[in-house]
């Protein structure tokens, strides 16, 4: 039966924790391939073994794990006894029918009680592999690396060694809350706190049926993506486009943005604090649009009682570009629309509002009844990965 050996990097340095660390990653791969023919999942010595059917599988099992946060790489491989003739054999059988111009042999005991220690393992191997295929050593830039791990009784080879997303296992953090728009950004910052362990809730403000229905079918497939690292997401979407209309018509056009992000961030403290929340989160950047300015950013965080964090505060747009694009929502993003954060927005946003303006331009609303209606009316989505025979929608 086929083996991937999943290691982790990160974990490792838990400490007394790390069990725990280990038990969430586990849990989480066995659910990211429940379909897909696993027959066994193992901790072993600081790695996972993942058991599966059939290689027809290999493909979609390789990208669902490489998508996994918490695991730093992870190999197709071959278990066999951890008796060293026994792993020449293998290691020679599994070369057979290829040709290559070097090698070099990398070698982990995991268990120290192993006759032989590593270096004496690479030695002899690779000394094995020379004679019978005649390929040249290359310790430095070896055409293939065979690694080799000896475990109490067994051993695992492998050739080749695929990228993991790195980070923590999704659900040892926490949960936290993302506004989500249909942009570039907010996608990124999301996805960053998935990799930190978080359990991210996404809160979507649309301006439907004023505008059209584009974002928000932008933002479920983001979702969906995201879906695809953390494994359960809920997404709510909130109707937005009448409480701008209201602020339009009781708040000076400078303050306008400002106000908005300050009832945005109401709304959605609520919503998070209902669903366990313990911070909210932007993916907003110092200096990458007017209102996204220090002095804008404290009169807006003045209204939230809980933390609100921004990873992507000091990147500037190309790597957040890049990163969107690793992550695959870059192409959904870049699709045309119209959001909430381009109706009725002023010519000329205050860049450095201040809290004693903005307190009285919003004298003019009845700030707590539009937060309450803002989330008693929110659409709430919950979607799973590999999916479930329904996603519930509830209002």
């Amino acid at each position: 039966m086929p083996s991937v050996i999943v290691h982790y990097q990160e974990i490792a340095l838990k400490g007394r924790n790390r069990p725990w660390f280990v038990e969430r990653l586990v849990s989480n791969v066995r659910a990211a391939t429940a379909d897909l023919g696993v027959r066994k999942i193992r901790a072993l010595m600081g790695r996972i073994e993942v058991q599966y059917e059939s290689d027809d599988n290999w493909d979609e099992i390789r990208e669902r794990l490489g998508r996994l946060p918490g695991i730093a790489n992870f190999s197709k491989a071959v278990r066999t006894r951890c008796d060293f003739d026994v792993i020449v054999e293998t290691v020679l059988a599994e070369l057979a029918n290829m040709q290559v111009e070097s090698f070099r042999v990398t070698a982990q005991r995991a268990d120290k009680r192993f006759p032989m220690t590593s270096p004496e393992i690479e030695r002899q191997l690779g000394g094995r592999i020379k004679a019978a295929q005649g390929w040249r050593v290359d310790l430095e830039r070896p055409a293939l690396t065979v690694r080799v791990e000896t475990l109490t009784d067994e051993a695992f080879c492998y050739l080749h060694k695929e990228p993991g997303a790195g980070g923590l296992p999704s659900g040892v953090s926490g949960r936290v809350a993302c506004l989500l728009s249909g942009g570039i950004d907010s996608p990124v910052a999301a996805y960053r706190m998935v990799k930190r362990g978080c359990r991210v809730r996404l809160i979507h403000f649309h301006s439907y049926p004023i505008l059209s229905h584009t974002s928000q079918d932008k933002v479920a497939e983001i979702a969906d993506r995201l879906t695809r690292s953390q494994l359960d997401t809920r997404l709510y979407l909130v109707a937005f486009g009448d409480i701008q209309r209201q602020v339009v018509l009781a708040v000076p056009p400078p303050l306008r943005v400002v106000v908005y992000r300050r009832l945005m961030l109401r709304i959605a403290e609520r919503i998070a604090l209902a669903s366990g929340a313990l911070a909210l989160v932007t993916g907003e950047a110092v200096g990458q649009v007017a209102s996204q300015t220090l002095d804008n950013m404290a009169v807006i965080d003045s209204v939230a009682s809980l933390p609100v964090l921004r990873p992507l505060v000091g990147m500037d747009k190309d790597e957040i570009v890049q990163e969107a694009r690793r992550l695959g929502t870059y192409e959904v993003s870049i699709i045309p629309d119209e959001d909430c954060c381009t109706l009725f927005t002023p010519k000329h946003p205050a860049t450095k509002a201040r809290a004693r303006q903005v307190d009285a331009a919003e004298q003019g609303l009845e700030v707590e009844r539009l937060v309450e209606e803002a989330v008693t009316s929110a659409v709430r989505r919950d979607l799973s990965f590999p999916a479930k025979p329904a996603s519930r929608v509830v209002a």
